[in-house]
């Protein structure tokens, strides 16, 4: 257990820093979001507003070749609207001043502050690639933390003292010790609930729970959270090849995109008065779609609404809420809510910032534990002794996660294979890592 406990551990610190660090940053989207948007916000306006499609042409005509993708409904007369126009899979953020049409900012979409934290967080910048690593490292870091909790048992004290609260007056191996096991057992299983509710958004992950929702027919029409920065693209793609469509036959010029003002100045008046939970965005029919959607995009996704409406008339054909959607989905929902801190506001988003605090200092003792310990030209390991252990109980949860992140069970094939075909038979090896001799068994 403790070899496990120290090579997961080798693995997943760096990772568990870095996501630890973005994911404390992106918690408070909605505040950072807000800072950067103040000055954009509660302008001073000395005529009434433009209408909506009157500001859709500016911001189309700021980027050229651009068609409208969304429009974002503002929460003052006196904000700034923000609109999206994109060209292929490419998308724009235009800042337009509601009463002259003015751009006062525009912003690629995924250039973004918040944008690029999360493609930090979620795939380090590096696409499918980047989604492999991160999943690869969540799941080592569940091995991490049940072996954790495993070492942690305690078996022969009755103290509560270096067992449920550190012994802050020891200084040393005792101290760090004490900081590393008690925070671990604090913040264990709130960071597995962590892990297991971003696996979602990982590209193979992803893949993998909608092939066996597919097989086992509980597969949704459509999925409400991102796999990922390719399966985004494809998204906008299908967006801007449906918008142009659309618009290219609401009365207007196939390559100018530009809607029929008294339509478009209709859909989003009538989106006003749907009650959704902000913010909320309208976008012309996707590929293969008819109507136009008004979607709420509330970051606490059980408040999340879709409506979809006809151009022609303005009356609305369809609506779904999050409690219409299937049990899997919206126990997803919950499970995203409640990663991103918005489930129960800043409650969540504080609590989660002490499971991340938590995880840092988790780190951070593990790395001053070993460098305290690691003997001179060896890497540290615990050394085997005796004959291996056999149980049952490991193999279970051994095969358990295989099937739940089937990424860490080839990993971990590959690991075994490696040790025990090459690294086992290398002498220099075998000390190095403390593997036992191949040979002897």
């Amino acid at each position: 257990m403790w070899r496990w406990h120290f090579y997961a551990g080798l693995f997943t610190v760096p990772f568990i820093l870095w996501l630890s660090v973005t994911g404390g940053i992106y918690l408070f989207k909605p505040q950072i979001q807000a800072l950067i948007d103040r000055p954009y916000n509660d302008l001073a306006l000395e005529r009434q507003p433009l209408p909506p499609s009157a500001l859709i042409t500016a911001a189309q005509s700021a980027v050229p070749g651009s068609v409208l993708h969304r429009y974002v409904l503002p929460a003052a007369d006196n904000d700034a609207r923000q609109i999206l126009v994109g060209e292929g899979a490419q998308q724009t953020r235009v800042y337009v001043h509601p009463a002259t049409g003015a751009i006062l900012k525009q912003v690629e979409e995924q250039s973004r502050f918040l944008r690029l934290v999360f493609h930090l967080h979620g795939e380090l910048l590096a696409g499918r690639w980047g989604s492999m690593l991160v999943e690869l490292a969540a799941s080592w870091a569940i091995v991490m933390l049940l072996t954790g909790l495993f070492l942690w048992w305690p078996r022969q004290t009755t103290r509560l003292a270096g067992v449920l609260y550190p012994r802050l007056q020891r200084r040393g191996r005792i101290f760090w010790r004490d900081m590393h096991a008690v925070t671990g057992v604090w913040v264990s299983l709130f960071a597995i609930i962590l892990i297991l509710s971003g696996l979602p958004w990982a590209k193979n992950w992803g893949s993998y729970f909608n092939a066996v929702r597919s097989l086992t027919g509980t597969a949704s029409v459509s999925q409400e959270w991102s796999r990922g920065s390719a399966a985004e693209a494809e998204l906008r793609s299908r967006l801007d090849t449906g918008a142009r469509a659309a618009l290219a036959t609401d009365g207007s010029a196939p390559t100018s995109g530009k809607a029929s003002s008294v339509r478009i100045d209709r859909m989003i008046a009538k989106a006003g008065t749907l009650g959704l939970a902000p913010p909320v965005e309208i976008s012309p029919p996707a590929d293969g779609k008819r109507y136009w959607l008004v979607k709420s995009q509330t970051a606490n996704r059980p408040q999340r609404s879709s409506v979809e409406m006809d151009p022609t008339t303005g009356r609305v054909m369809g609506r779904r809420d999050f409690a219409d959607g299937h049990w899997i989905d919206r126990t997803v929902g919950y499970g995203i809510a409640l990663h991103e801190g918005a489930f129960w506001g800043l409650a969540n988003q504080l609590f989660n910032l002490v499971v991340l605090l938590g995880l840092v200092v988790l780190s951070v003792s593990s790395v001053v534990l070993w460098l305290r310990r690691r003997p001179q030209k060896q890497l540290g390991a615990p050394e085997p002794k005796g004959r291996r252990p056999r149980s049952v109980m490991l193999v279970i949860a051994v095969l358990a996660l295989v099937v739940l992140v089937p990424l860490f069970g080839a990993s971990l094939a590959c690991v075994l294979m490696v040790e025990r075909l090459l690294l086992g038979r290398w002498k220099s090896a075998r000390r190095f890592l403390s593997l036992r001799n191949v040979a002897r068994g």
